[in-house]
């Protein structure tokens, strides 16, 4: 069994770190899908750790924008900036883009050349949902193949707490943890960037198509 963590709303000082620490700690891999404008002096070094540790950065936007709101230019401005400074700072360019907030539309997809990734979710941005409901809900919601999308926001506790439960409950499962790429690269799916698809879910793009807007 193989899934896929992810995490979004990066790179800090803070929740970055300490999930970074608990990724060495049961030495698993992870995809972190970044924001353009987090990236400064302080948090360039942050980057690099998650490059080392053999993880794997990922677009996430420049300004985490509701981009179905933005002109085609603007939606190219948002991914093209933030993967040209991810490229520059690790000397890998993105080959994955996650929607702020979700919000796609087909112009998106026409303007974006990266594969658009979604995943299964426990609503962990929301401070009301602590780590044990964050735990019930990762135990009995995530299955095989699963793209799994948390946030390493700043101050986000919560995810860290529920995660040194839930990471060694699936360790003992047999779970294998990748990066989406070699998710992908593993199941030998080869997505296309602009194929209007959302992808969740290795198995379901395999089967199914993925999910089509």
């Amino acid at each position: 069994m193989k899934i896929a963590l992810t995490f979004d709303d990066g790179p800090n000082l803070g929740t970055t770190v300490d999930v970074l620490a608990l990724l060495k700690k049961y030495k698993i891999k992870a995809s972190f899908f970044i924001i353009g404008n987090l990236i400064n002096d302080s948090t360039i070094k942050i980057l690099k750790q998650i490059t080392e540790s053999g993880c794997e950065i990922e677009n996430h936007s420049f300004t985490h924008s509701f981009m179905t709101h933005l002109t085609k230019q603007e939606m190219w401005y948002e991914t093209d900036k933030t993967s040209n400074l991810i490229e520059e700072i690790t000397g890998r360019r993105p080959r994955f883009f996650r929607p702020p907030y979700i919000d796609v539309n087909q112009e998106m997809f026409d303007s974006i050349p990266l594969v658009f990734i979604s995943g299964e979710g426990v609503e962990d941005w929301n401070d009301e949902i602590k780590a044990e409901e964050r735990v019930s809900r990762l135990l009995t919601k995530i299955r095989d193949g699963d793209i799994v999308l948390l946030h390493d926001l700043e101050g986000n506790m919560e995810t860290v707490k529920a995660l040194e439960v839930v990471i060694p409950e699936w360790i003992a499962e047999g779970y294998e943890f990748l990066t989406v790429a070699e998710l992908f690269d593993q199941a030998n799916k080869t997505p296309k960037a602009q194929d209007g698809i959302l992808y969740s879910n290795i198995n379901d793009a395999e089967e199914k198509g993925g999910e089509q807007i």
